[in-house]
């Protein structure tokens, strides 16, 4: 007798699998891998430069707009893979419509560039 959540039984089994693993394995060599600790291992490390100044300081705007600029673009990376994939089939309204979007987004891109917000001199 089968029941309808049956074909879901091996996904089950890999996932399970998968959050063992997950849990087994960081263990494992936490344990078994080899400590030797030094100043040099132990000191904070950002970008090979000595870190100033405190942790909680302030950090400017143009760090923000540079990840939202960059949520922006991988999002269109987003959207262009499937409409790559489906190009012949949307025809020329589909390439008009990718054209409007990209074109949008490079108005926007000019628009941010002239305003220096891709200056990290300023």
């Amino acid at each position: 007798m089968t029941t309808p959540l049956a074909p879901y039984l091996p996904l089950l089994v890999v996932l399970l699998l998968a959050g063992v693993l997950a849990m087994i394995i960081p263990q494992v060599t936490s344990r078994l891998g080899p400590k030797r600790p030094s100043t040099t291992k132990s000191a904070p490390f950002e970008a090979g430069s000595e870190s100033s100044g405190p942790a909680r300081q302030r950090f400017a705007v143009k760090f923000y707009v540079i990840a939202l600029l960059f949520i922006v673009f991988d999002v269109e990376a987003v959207f262009l893979y499937p409409w790559a994939v489906n190009f012949q089939a949307l025809g020329w309204f589909g390439y008009m419509e990718m054209l409007v979007f990209a074109s949008t987004l490079v108005v926007g891109l000019i628009y941010v560039w002239k305003k220096g917000a891709l200056d990290w001199e300023s």
